[in-house]
């Protein structure tokens, strides 16, 4: 994967256009339950597989804070407010008050698949990055809450 100067939002909105009219024409041939269990099965593997390459360009060791320093990227272009709550070498806790991929996702149409297309990605792509990194997340702006609470922690493997 080859480093963009694209903003993740403009990325996930070209994304987005493409794969609607592919979700709407499975939707119609498998109905809405198995067409979301496929997106949902390839936008996994997408994000793992991106996660590997981020990990691979960059070399050298990935920690929470290599992991965190990536945060600029899906911020950019102000598509999220995060209030910071926790910053530690093992922890990383912020919540986000507002969500343009969200409100993007609403304006297109896809605010009920949103959350594939997105916040499913923020778990295994911090496992494609490193296997240590975990995330703990209750709510999403995405799904009606009032903010998403990013708990991101380190746990070391037993490996």
């Amino acid at each position: 994967m080859s480093k963009t100067d694209l903003p993740i939002l403009e990325q996930r909105r070209i994304e987005a256009n493409i794969i609607k009219p592919i979700f709407e024409e499975m939707v119609s041939r498998l109905g809405r339950k198995q067409a979301a269990e496929i997106l949902n099965t390839a936008i996994t593997r997408d994000s793992i597989a991106q996660a590997k390459a981020y990990a691979a360009a960059e070399g050298g060791e990935q920690t929470l804070a290599s992991f965190h320093a990536l945060l600029p990227q899906w911020k950019a272009s102000g598509a999220l407010e995060i209030d910071m709550v926790e910053e530690s070498e093992t922890r990383m806790s912020y919540n986000v008050t507002r969500c343009k991929y969200a409100e993007m996702y609403q304006d297109m149409g896809l605010a009920d698949v949103g959350h594939i297309l997105s916040c499913g990605r923020d778990g295994t792509f911090c496992t494609g990055y490193n296997e240590n990194i975990k995330l703990e997340r209750t709510q999403t702006i995405m799904q009606g809450a009032s903010h998403c609470d990013f708990r991101y922690r380190w746990e070391e493997t037993d490996e």
